[in-house]
């Protein structure tokens, strides 16, 4: 049962992350750094704290609890992040919105899953699964066979992507184009690599989650695990997150002299404040029901892998239902349900793989 939930709440979560960038599209006469900056106070600021708020007495003061260390590095691996995500803009740049997308963030779920498996290996936790344990235990062994297939669906969809731009570029044959798949490649994987920091800023911020665990057992015994505890880690990694993007976005505004957009009297003004705070709580959404999976299935390569998976599963099913794909060969259009279907698969079989523990 528990498995169950977990992959349900990872599907909402999924949902959310892959479905954040909607609101956005209706935001109308504002730049994309006026838009992202003003999701973000959102995103990262605002409603993080409210919802621990809510769901955890004296939070601050589980915060506060935490070493100079353990919030340090917390808050890095969420400036890593933070990095991560404007880098992300610049691989679609090179590669295209389809196969860049499924390009990173495949990487950021394989480096996700893994990499803290790596670094438990040379430092052992109880309670955490080194890398052996993938290729020892058959639990560990069908998460890696779940990772494979996903893999593979993700380069069902990275083809699909290719043959879009292809077939949009036969069109068209004067349009512009910045593709570039050697820039492109080399910038995905810095991409990944930093975007998969989220997790381990996760794994960094774990002991001020395991505070809010037990305080909470502690008053509900015999109640399993607190659903809600990664809700007080999140405020230090997006902290980190919110300073990159910040630092960034202001540039931009100055730069661009975009700042002027909030009072732009051409822009629906009251509109798109509501919608870029409707993507921006939208997309903190993704982590809140990602905890929730977490205190199901653990914060390892199954939940990851999960969460991954049905972010990029959501964000192309998104593109077909918006008619992304409409006028496209059939071979691309094949492609692109393929690659869903594939990663449907993988889904089932990660989910499968926690029942085996």
């Amino acid at each position: 049962m528990n498995a169950i939930l977990g992959v349900i709440y990872h599907f909402i979560g999924g949902f959310a992350s892959g479905s954040f960038y909607v609101p956005y599209k209706r935001v109308r006469e504002w730049s994309w750094e006026s838009m992202w900056i003003l999701g973000g106070l959102f995103s990262w600021i605002i409603v993080p704290p409210v919802a621990a708020y809510l769901t955890i007495p004296d939070f601050w003061a589980i915060i506060g609890q935490g070493s100079p260390t353990l919030l340090g590095f917390t808050f890095l691996f969420g400036a890593l992040w933070g990095i991560g995500g404007l880098t992300y803009g610049l691989g679609v740049r090179y590669l295209g919105v389809s196969l860049g997308s499924s390009v990173m963030l495949g990487l950021t779920m394989v480096f996700g899953a893994l990499l803290p498996a790596v670094y438990y290996y040379f430092n052992p936790e109880q309670g955490k699964h080194t890398i052996d344990f993938f290729f020892t235990h058959i639990s560990g062994i069908t998460v890696l066979i779940g990772l494979l297939i996903c893999l593979i669906g993700v380069g069902f969809c990275a083809r699909a992507g290719m043959l879009k731009e292809k077939s949009l570029k036969s069109m068209d044959p004067n349009a512009s184009s910045e593709f570039d798949f050697g820039k492109g490649i080399v910038v995905a994987i810095v991409a990944g690599l930093l975007s998969a920091s989220f997790n381990f800023g996760i794994e960094s911020g774990k002991p001020l989650a395991d505070i809010a665990n037990d305080a909470w057992k502690a008053a509900n015994p015999g109640k399993g695990e607190f659903l809600f505890q990664n809700n007080v880690s999140y405020i230090v990694i997006l902290w980190g997150g919110f300073t990159t993007n910040f630092i960034w976005c202001i540039y931009l505004l100055i730069k661009n002299r975009t700042y002027k957009d909030y009072a732009k009297i051409k822009a629906p003004l009251k509109a798109n404040y509501l919608w870029s705070a409707l993507a921006g709580t939208m997309w903190y959404m993704q982590f809140f029901f990602y905890g929730m999976g977490e205190s199901k299935l653990g914060n390892g390569a199954s939940s990851w892998i999960l969460h991954m998976a049905f972010i990029i599963l959501i964000s192309n099913a998104w593109g077909v239902i918006l008619k992304e794909w409409k006028g496209v060969s059939k071979p691309a259009y094949r492609s692109i349900i393929a690659g869903i279907a594939i990663m449907m698969l993988a889904i089932c079989v990660v989910g499968f793989a926690r029942t085996l523990e």
